[in-house]
Parts: C-alpha cells; sequence; structure tokens
C-alpha cells in the first residue's frame, strides 16, 4: 500500500466502533486497489488544529451551541471537543506600519488593541472548554507552528503510540505533510463536526506516486521547484487524489523544502501530498529538540508498522494508481501569474511574457491594453520626489510567512541578497510597499543571528510582524498619490510576494497583476522597481561609482546558504520557540476574560455574536422540503472561487457591511477586516459575495451588486437578499464550471445560507465546497452532463421550483420547473447516506449538536 493509505488504515482499525467506523470500512482501505474511487471511508484524525481567521466562528459555533444545549433542556458543560484542538491566535495580522522603527510593537499594540474583543473571547475559550489549547498571540502563525511545536509526528497517549495525523481550518494545513504527518485543510463545518467526534468522510483516494530524480540548479531555490512541481501535477491532473513522492531525488530535499512543496498542494488541486518519514526527517526532529529516547521510540514504531521509508527499500517502493515523473536537474527559477498560481512564468522570459499579458485580451492572463500606450509613463510626487510609473511597475513586494518562511534557505538567501545589494549601493524605490512578515519569531531570530536582518531592513523590508498579511489583502493602503496615478493612467500595476495566492485584486483592489516568487527574487524585483527587466542582458541598478550592478553580482551560492544555515538555524531556537509558547507574552496574561460557562454576549459587540445556526436544534432528522417558485440571486459564471464568495481582505467603505458598522458607530479607521470579524454573523452576512471582481451575469461588468426582480431595483448582494427574506421569497445561485474554487471557508457556504439560499445549481463544484454546503443544509444540485444555463435557454431572471422525494438517494435526479413552463432535470450531489442525513437535519453543526 502508499504509505498514506496505510495511515488512513491503522486509523480504520484503531477507531472501529461498529457505528462510525465500521469492519468493512477497514477492508476497503486494505483493498485500496480495487476499491480507490468507488466507495467512502472515514478518517479520525489525532488532532486538529485552527488558526484565528477560521477558528473563531468554530469557537462561537462553540459557545452559541452551550447555549442552545441549556435552551433545549440539556447541560452546557458536556459540550467541549472530543478530538484534540490547538488554535494558534496569529493570523490575523494588518501592517499598519511598514517603516522603521514603528515595525513589530507598534503592529503588534494595534492587534491588540483593534482586537481586544476577539482575545478576550479566546481566553474565555481556554479557560472553559476541555481539550482546546490556545497558543497566544506574538508567536506564529498556524502553519509554521504547526511545523515547529505541535506536531508530534508520533502520538504518545497513556503508553500508547500511533501516528500524528490532523486536519485544519486552512487550506494550507498539509504543510506538515513535508514531516511524514497525514494532514489536509477541510471546511471550518467539517472540522467542528470532527472536534465533536465524527470522522471526516472521503472517497478512497487514488494515490499518484511522484518519483523525484536528478539535482536541480544552483540558482533554483525550493519555490522554484515547488512552482515546476505545481505545474506538472496540475497537467497529470491529481485533484481530489493523494501524492506521494519517492525516488533518489527526496533525499536531496531537506524537510523546509518538504515542507514548502506539500504546502503548495491546493494549488495543483490534490487533497495532499505526502513524504513519508525517513532518515531526513528523523535528522530534522533531532535538530529541532526532539529528545533522544522520544526520537528512538519514533523511529521504533514507525519501522514496526511499516510506516518508514529508507533508501534501502526503496527498490520495493509501493504500488502507485499512477507514476509522474520529475527530474530536478530541468528545474529554473520561475515566478507565477499575474493572476494564478499555476501560470507558470520563466524569470528569464518574464519581461516578454508581460508584455504578451499587455497584449492579450482581458482574461487570466490578459490585461488588453492598446499598444499606443502600453509605454505610457504617469509623473507622480511622493515625499518631496518625483517618480514615473509604469505598466509592470512594482508598488507592493511582500516576503510573507504564508508557504516561505518555514525553509530557512530561502529566507536567508533573501537576507543574503539584500546584504550584497546594500553593500553594492541599490536602494527600493521609498512609494514601495515593502514588508516582511515571518512565520514566527524563530525566522526573525535566525535572520537576526545571521547578520542579514539590518539590510533588509535598508531595503524597506521591515518586520512587520507574525501572522498572515498582504497575502489575504491585509496590507495597508498604498500611498494616495499612488493610488491616483494608477487609475489616473490605466496602468498595469504589481505585487511581487512570496506566497501562494495571487487572485487579481486580492493584495489591493488597484494592482492588477501579481506575482509569486521566491524571497530573494521578491526583494530583487523590489530593487529592480520594473517586471518589465531582463536579469541576464538588463542591471537591476546602479550601484557605487556609477556601476551596473547585475542580479548575478548579488545571488548568494548554495555553499554561502548552507554556511550561513549550519551556523545560525541551531536547534536552540526551537527551543527558545517552546519556552516562548509555554509563558506566553505580556498583554496576553494580563488580559482579562470571563469564567462562566456559558459566555456572556454583549449586544453592541461588533466582533463577537451570537450566530442563528442553533435556533432550530433538530432533535430528528426531517424530510428535504420543496423550493417552490425561488428567485435567482446570483447568475454566475465559471471558476468562481471561495475568494468571490467568503468575505476575505480589508472591508470596503461602500460595502453592505461597512454600512452596518457605520451605524453602529464605527468610523473607517475601526472597519477592520473581514477575518478579523468573522465571530460576527452580521457583518459576515454582509461581506458574503462583497467581491470587487464577482461577476454577476444579471450585472454585466465585475461588481457585488444583483438584481431584485419583484422592485427591479439593482441592489448589493445582501440587500437583495434582506428584501427576498422579508417577503418569504426563496433564492437559488446559478452557477457554471468548477464553482467554489479556492480555499475552504465555512463562510463560503454560511454566508449564503444566511442570505436565504437554498440550493446552488452548478456545472460542476470543487468537492470541498460541495461538502460545505451540505453541511449547512444548502443543497449541491448539479446540471446533467452536457447541459448548463444557456443550453437550457435559461435566462436566471426565472422562478424556480425544485421538488424533493420523501426519500433521498445518492446521486439521484430530481426535476425542476420554472415560471416560464420549461422543466428539466438536475443530479442532487449527494454521495452517501450520511451526507442525505446531515442534509436532512439541517447540516451537520445541528446533527453533531443533538447529542447533547
Amino acid at each position: 500500500l502508499p504509505y498514506s493509505i496505510r495511515v488512513l488504515f491503522e486509523s480504520s482499525i484503531r477507531n472501529c466502533d461498529g457505528f462510525l467506523v465500521k469492519e468493512t470500512d477497514a477492508m476497503n482501505i486494505l483493498d485500496w486497489k480495487t476499491k480507490q474511487n468507488n466507495v467512502e471511508v472515514p478518517f479520525c484524525p489525532a488532532r486538529v488544529v485552527l488558526q484565528d481567521f477560521t477558528g473563531i466562528p468554530a469557537m462561537v459555533d462553540f459557545a452559541a451551541m452551550r447555549e442552545a444545549v441549556r435552551n433545549a433542556g440539556g447541560d452546557p458543560v458536556k459540550v467541549n471537543p472530543a478530538c484534540p484542538t490547538d488554535l494558534t491566535v496569529d493570523h490575523s495580522l494588518q501592517i499598519d506600519f511598514s517603516k522603521w522603527p514603528e515595525t513589530v510593537l507598534k503592529n503588534q499594540e494595534m492587534e491588540f488593541g483593534r482586537n481586544k474583543e476577539r482575545l478576550q473571547f479566546f481566553k474565555w475559550s481556554a479557560k472553559v472548554f476541555k481539550n482546546i489549547s490556545i497558543i497566544p498571540p506574538e508567536t506564529g502563525m498556524a502553519h509554521q507552528v504547526n511545523l515547529e511545536y505541535l506536531s508530534r509526528v508520533v502520538f504518545e497517549v497513556k503508553d500508547f503510540l500511533y501516528p500524528d495525523s490532523v486536519v485544519g481550518t486552512d487550506s494550507h494545513t498539509t504543510m506538515v505533510n513535508g514531516l511524514g504527518i497525514l494532514g489536509w485543510g477541510v471546511g471550518g463545518i467539517e472540522t467542528e463536526a470532527v472536534m465533536l467526534g465524527m470522522p471526516v468522510t472521503l472517497t478512497l483516494p487514488e494515490v499518484v506516486g511522484c518519483e523525484l530524480t536528478g539535482t536541480a540548479s544552483p540558482l533554483a531555490t525550493s519555490i522554484d521547484i515547488v512552482l515546476s512541481i505545481t505545474k506538472h501535477l496540475r497537467q497529470a491532473d491529481v485533484a481530489g487524489k493523494f501524492v506521494e513522492f519517492f525516488g533518489s531525488g527526496v533525499s536531496q530535499l531537506s524537510v523546509a523544502d518538504r515542507t514548502t512543496i506539500a504546502n503548495m498542494c491546493p494549488e495543483y488541486g490534490a487533497i495532499l501530498s505526502f513524504f513519508p518519514v525517513d532518515n531526513v526527517t528523523l535528522k530534522h526532529l533531532k535538530h529541532t529538540g526532539f529528545d533522544k529516547t522520544k526520537l528512538e521510540v519514533t523511529e521504533a514504531y514507525l519501522k514496526a508498522v511499516k510506516l518508514f521509508r529508507s533508501d534501502e527499500t526503496s527498490s520495493r517502493e509501493p504500488e502507485y494508481s499512477q507514476v509522474v515523473q520529475i527530474s530536478l536537474s530541468s528545474i529554473i527559477p520561475y515566478v507565477s501569474g499575474p493572476k494564478r498560481s499555476q501560470d507558470r512564468v520563466a524569470v528569464n522570459n518574464m519581461k516578454s511574457d508581460f508584455q504578451a499579458c499587455l497584449n492579450e485580451k482581458s482574461g487570466v492572463k490578459g490585461f488588453q491594453i492598446a499598444v499606443e500606450k502600453q509605454n505610457d509613463t504617469v509623473p507622480v510626487q511622493y515625499e518631496g520626489n518625483e517618480y514615473k510609473l509604469s505598466h509592470g511597475c512594482i508598488v507592493i513586494a511582500a516576503v510573507i510567512s504564508c508557504t516561505n518562511n518555514c525553509n530557512p534557505s530561502v529566507m536567508l538567501a533573501a537576507g543574503l541578497l539584500a546584504k550584497k545589494a546594500v553593500e553594492a549601493g541599490l536602494a527600493v524605490k521609498p512609494y514601495i510597499r515593502t514588508s516582511l512578515s515571518p512565520g514566527s519569531g524563530m525566522v526573525t531570530h535566525y535572520l537576526s543571528s545571521s547578520g542579514v536582518l539590518p539590510y533588509l531592513s535598508k531595503l524597506g523590508f521591515e518586520v512587520v510582524g507574525y501572522g498572515c498579511s498582504t497575502c489575504v489583502g491585509n496590507t495597508a493602503p498604498l500611498p494616495e498619490a499612488i493610488r491616483n496615478a494608477i487609475k489616473q493612467g490605466d496602468i498595469v500595476a504589481c505585487g511581487v510576494l512570496s506566497g501562494t495566492k495571487n487572485f487579481e485584486g486580492r493584495l489591493c483592489d488597484c494592482v492588477r497583476a501579481n506575482y509569486l516568487a521566491s524571497p530573494p527574487l521578491v526583494v530583487a524585483y523590489a530593487i529592480a522597481g520594473t517586471v518589465r527587466i531582463d536579469f541576464e542582458t538588463e542591471p537591476l541598478g546602479t550601484g557605487f561609482n556609477g556601476k551596473s550592478i547585475y542580479l548575478r553580482d548579488i545571488w548568494p551560492t548554495r555553499r554561502e546558504l548552507h554556511t550561513v544555515e549550519e551556523e545560525c538555524v541551531i536547534s536552540s531556537m526551537f527551543k527558545e520557540l517552546k519556552e516562548k509558547m509555554e509563558k506566553g507574552n505580556k498583554r496576553w496574561n494580563l488580559l482579562e476574560a470571563p469564567e462562566s460557562t456559558l459566555f456572556p454576549w454583549d449586544v453592541k459587540s461588533t466582533y463577537i455574536r451570537c450566530p442563528s445556526f442553533f435556533d432550530k436544534l433538530a432533535k430528528e432528522p426531517v424530510s428535504p422540503q420543496p423550493i417552490e417558485n425561488a428567485h435567482v440571486l446570483l447568475y454566475l459564471g465559471d471558476s468562481v472561487t471561495t475568494d468571490h464568495i467568503s468575505p476575505a481582505g480589508s472591508i470596503a467603505r461602500s460595502s453592505a457591511a461597512a454600512k452596518y458598522l457605520t451605524t453602529r458607530g464605527l468610523t473607517p479607521r475601526e472597519f477592520n477586516s473581514y477575518g478579523a470579524r468573522r465571530g460576527n454573523d452580521a457583518v459576515m452576512t454582509r461581506g458574503t459575495f462583497a467581491n470587487i471582481k464577482l461577476l454577476n451575469k444579471f450585472i454585466g461588468k465585475p461588481a457585488p451588486k444583483t438584481i431584485h426582480f419583484p422592485s427591479g431595483q439593482t441592489l448589493d448582494v445582501f440587500e437583495a437578499a434582506e428584501l427576498y427574506q422579508k417577503d418569504g421569497i426563496p433564492v437559488i445561485i446559478l452557477a457554471g464550471k468548477k464553482y467554489g474554487l479556492g480555499s475552504s471557508r465555512d463562510w463560503a457556504a454560511k454566508g449564503p445560507f444566511l442570505l436565504g439560499v437554498k440550493a446552488v445549481l452548478a456545472e460542476s463544484y470543487e468537492k470541498v465546497h460541495r461538502s460545505q454546503l451540505i453541511g449547512i443544509g444548502i443543497a449541491p444540485l448539479q446540471f446533467l452532463p452536457g447541459e448548463s444555463p444557456s443550453t437550457l435557454g435559461l435566462t436566471g431572471r426565472e422562478q424556480f421550483s425544485i421538488l424533493f422525494p420523501p426519500e433521498l438517494s445518492p446521486g439521484m435526479t430530481l426535476d425542476i420547473k420554472t415560471s416560464t413552463g420549461k422543466v428539466f432535470s438536475a443530479i442532487a450531489l449527494f454521495e452517501n447516506e450520511m451526507e442525505i442525513t446531515l442534509y436532512k437535519y439541517g447540516g451537520s453543526l445541528n446533527f453533531v449538536a443533538r447529542r447533547f
């Protein structure tokens, strides 16, 4: 069996109770080769990891569940996570200060100020709920803390050993697979169910074996390797599959390299990417503070149950569903963009590729700029100097925490490059919004101890704090003069960041082209100030004595990197990190929080509010009710992402959420972000479908608007939905292919539910989002193969009636009637009886809450 399937198999045996996990489930996993893609199997992870953006709605739901159980006559004290759960608070960092000296301390002070209510709620949660630990602020972001502190590799509970495994509320939970820990991201709704003792249900997956051979180029970083692997695996169509790495090339990759590759797997569509534990892993564990006895037990256990991969047994590799071969020798430096992570561009082709993007029609790569305007420049005054902005100019350059800061080699490469650049006399233009947001304080530690941190600072890359920052739109606004110049000249301005997401408008609404790059390349492009540069033939800039400085002059060698890494990234750092976790910090320790069994909800709070999900706590399942004369709230096209659906980033001043906060007495400066307000359903519902790039076919251009058909008004999506609900009119959503792409977000389902959406009718779905819809009580319906709204002649202006039979069955066909007399069929995308049961209870939250 593939190693990842062995972990599923062990879990099924250990958790077999004849109800949630049955003997047939274990036998199906054992018979993986013939049962893959054909059966559903349960998986009980060893633990759950949450971060604060996605963790706060989970904890708010738990608090609301205690309230509902009390109201139903039960004992609220019984409501606790059944599965060990860790919640890291640092994931919401908003960058207010990016210039020295007002950096980390000022940003942290601002975070504590604007997020005091949320932090007090987390502190209350830590006090009253059993089986949950809260990792305090100013420690690090979820993925890195998960790697450096929370991961066990092998669990030991009362002298009983079993493999570490995890699910989390973030799609990049997969980072831990680089450490030999099976884990992946699921929606917040599924995570809450796991916290309450339910298994994750998944189709027994195909496992793609990815054989790595050869040796990478000295100029290629782990980011280049991951972008190359991303492209190969996307082409191999690994969506919904496990990927498992093997081959001679695997041993050449450090654990940091492996975790970077594993972290990117949502971008190539796999459920997870698994690197089995081997000698490289054991060496890393020793380096990061595992004591000798723990290490010996870990190695002995994994070898005993055949979960340890060694070079000696590599000739007996598992049998895979298919094998993809990748030669590391073929990998050269790349970036990805300008709008999607899978659109890889060789660095030596960047200049010509961007030129092609200017010429192409508007779409996934094109910007459709008239030829006569492609060389336009716009003068702008900033801090007493005049600059000229042109197409391709860089206005945001961010080395961020999401993926790359777990890897010392790329972070030190950025630092060494900065050192050489400063010593050569190069600088970054002051209007470029630069920032450095490490995954944890350990990164700052080794950047400091290696002596490169001051040079990063001199180029503007100040440590701004620890958390998810630029990648989720938490960059402070660009200077007004720069924004105005970009808009005045219709300039295609660029952002360059070392993250994993670069959808258009995600960084800033006026930055249309966003490129993912390794940390050293982020620094290099910031110095150049433009993406329209050929690093081979054009200099980055002019140094001392008027000398032209090229990228090759300042690029650090692998030997330099290896020497610095050995000297500076030492095991004592991991010990310091653990001590910091255990001690907390002064602000957190002094923070007061209530100790009552039930949370004392503050009706004036704009951060924490008791949601309505459990107002009608079902004690028994009910037959699905017909959806009669529903209007279409939104008519959407293909590839609608959870970024389009779920509230994320800053709160626009003209949005429905802003109007609500204004009525509560808040000023725009106090709005904070949607992520910080995920504990308030009133804000989040108003932010659902509020993305400025939402393309609703009723409107015909990108805007968070729709038509309220009874009145004919064009309104914000929330305002239209509110009118429909006041009149008791149900609504549905029409969509094209791949509805719900992107990060798994509970509010991508919760938001539509609270808007009154009863069903989504799409051509196809992203698997995780389909599960989330069921988990909240929205029916996912799919057009028959070859059919779509256009082939059926639907305009979306009709009213729809959907009839559900008393007894649903997986994949059954339903009849849909429209007010124009048209009748057609659609598939109810329930994959198993458990999903149907969840839907009948009004979603998984109500199903698991009823036990209390």
